[in-house]
């Protein structure tokens, strides 16, 4: 098969006739009103984009440093690696909670588990306090962040799916952005107020959700797997049809999804955390999704997010404002490129996305080595203002693809019986890869300096060869039909039965009444 071919179904995109054109997000009440509770679960990975852009702002304010004795080397890479390792602690306990009790439950759990850690981060005495808030963050990350990003692909509208749940990764950055422009106001503060009043903000998210996510709509296929049907299809007819269950599209996606489940309980190679390399086309997804995982933390960008202040020092940028300042300016421009790649995944498709990203990186953080070599080695103040400019430029190719794309992507191919668990090993790899990158990154840099940036210009370039091989299309295709990409003619024709299914069931409405315009 050739790079990024596909194996297609006889109605690769049948939902979009069915979509009525004249209901829009924004003249929809019924749809402003749900994309409204998908914003309180956008916003869960607003908390880990805070809690990034706080470690990098800490590092740079003289009195959290003066507070915590001065932290280095091994201490350093603990204080920015624990809450990673708290995700680690919480990972076995997700997926059987998103898929056991709910994925609102296990979100509120999140919630309450991140509001102890923000509490405690804001109101610690010395640094074992502290490292254990930050346990107690990512541990209550790690289960929200499960359910949440499942949650928003599982219920939204069709026609926005690809663009909402693209989002969710996005807005990595908002909490990034908060937690940058509020540290560098407080940074002016001469006591410990001046980092403790970001900690307090870093529990705004998870505060709304601990009393708002019992409002927000269930996944209608978790109500499906267990055998609650009859709320499912009142959720989707809620959402998606104002309230019609007689609505072709609603009908088409609840026998479809119905089909798909039921699929995956009479199938055992498709069940369990075996099935995750059970067949090859599951092998295929693993390997896709530990892939693009890694690659979104080991592409040099672990250097800007978690140890900026220490790129500045070795380009001769050491005032602490001006530090924070670029931090806060980055983060805006990172927000505004991955929110304009969201809106172009269906446009533009995930493959082209991913690949002019991977080549744009590789470009950029070359010159960036380069420039961070001239003022290394000759002093030269234009390479080191050059670095500045290209740490930009990559960033812009980074926020294309592995800002957008690496949950929503993952989320994708993955079929409803296996979705939790395998969305589990993507954060299990991404946090494996930020432990990794937050012990070694500090060491290689204080080490080698510049000469550490040739390993990332390397592995960049593997990046970019594999992805042209593995990455497969999904471009305008609803969860269940992404199945035939990896699945084969098996599931081709199971999907065509579902299909069959929903056209009997709207055909035998139409009968009834329904507007005629909108047969299947």
């Amino acid at each position: 098969m050739a790079p990024g071919a596909v194996v297609t179904t006889s109605s690769p995109t049948g939902f979009m006739h069915l979509i009525d054109p004249n209901r829009k997000w924004y003249n929809n009440r019924r749809l402003i009103t749900l994309h409204a509770w998908l914003v309180l679960l956008l916003i869960t990975s607003s908390t880990n984009g805070f809690d990034g852009s706080l470690m990098n702002s800490l590092q740079s304010m003289n009195q959290w440093e003066s507070f915590f004795n001065h932290p280095q080397g091994g201490t350093l890479g603990l204080l920015n690696a624990i809450q990673n390792i708290g995700s680690l602690a919480g990972y076995p306990f997700a997926p059987y909670l998103s898929d056991g009790i709910g994925r609102r439950p296990s979100i509120w759990i999140g919630a309450v588990f991140m509001l102890a850690g923000a509490a405690l981060q804001t109101a610690c005495q010395n640094i074992h306090q502290f490292i254990g808030a930050r346990f107690l963050l990512g541990f209550g990350l790690s289960i929200a962040t499960n359910a949440a990003a499942m949650l928003v692909t599982e219920v939204s509208y069709p026609l926005y799916r690809p663009q909402l749940s693209s989002l969710y990764n996005t807005l990595w950055y908002s909490g990034n952005i908060v937690a940058s422009w509020a540290s560098f106001g407080t940074a002016r503060i001469n006591n410990d107020w001046a980092w403790r009043i970001p900690s307090i903000l870093q529990a705004i998210p998870s505060f709304f959700q601990f009393f708002l996510i019992w409002f927000v709509p269930e996944s209608p296929r978790w109500l499906i797997s267990k055998g609650k049907d009859t709320q499912a299809l009142r959720t989707l007819a809620h959402y998606h049809a104002d309230g019609d269950e007689r609505d072709p599209l609603v009908i088409y996606e609840f026998e479809e999804i119905k089909a798909a489940i039921k699929l995956d309980q009479e199938n055992k190679n498709r069940v369990g955390w075996k099935a995750l390399v059970a067949t090859r086309g599951n092998r295929k997804r693993m390997v896709i999704i530990v892939a693009i995982a890694w690659f979104s933390q080991w592409s040099g960008n672990g250097l800007v997010s978690y140890y900026l202040n220490q790129v500045f020092d070795t380009i001769g940028i050491t005032d602490n404002l001006t530090q924070l300042l670029i931090t806060g300016i980055l983060a805006i421009w990172n927000l505004f490129w991955a929110v304009f790649a969201s809106f172009q995944v269906d446009r533009w498709g995930r493959r082209f996305l991913f690949l002019t990203s991977a080549a744009g990186m590789t470009l950029f953080f070359t010159l960036q080595t380069v420039c961070s070599a001239q003022y290394a080695l000759h002093g030269t103040h234009s390479a080191a203002h050059a670095v500045i400019a290209f740490i930009f430029l990559f960033y812009a190719f980074y926020d294309l693809a592995f800002t957008p794309l690496i949950v929503s992507y993952t989320l994708e191919i993955l079929p409803y019986s296996l979705r939790a668990k395998g969305y589990n090993v993507f954060n299990f790899t991404v946090s494996v890869a930020l432990i990794f990158n937050q012990y070694v990154n500090p060491i290689a840099l204080n080490a080698i300096g510049w000469k550490y940036y040739i390993v990332y210009c390397c592995w960049l370039a593997f990046e970019t060869v594999f992805l042209y091989f593995f990455v497969v299309e999904t471009q305008n295709r609803t969860l269940e039909e992404t199945a035939a990409l990896f699945d084969g003619d098996d599931v081709v024709k199971l999907q065509q039965i579902a299909h069959q299914a929903a056209e009997v069931r709207s055909e035998d409405y139409d009968e009834k009444g329904s507007d005629p315009g909108l047969r299947v």
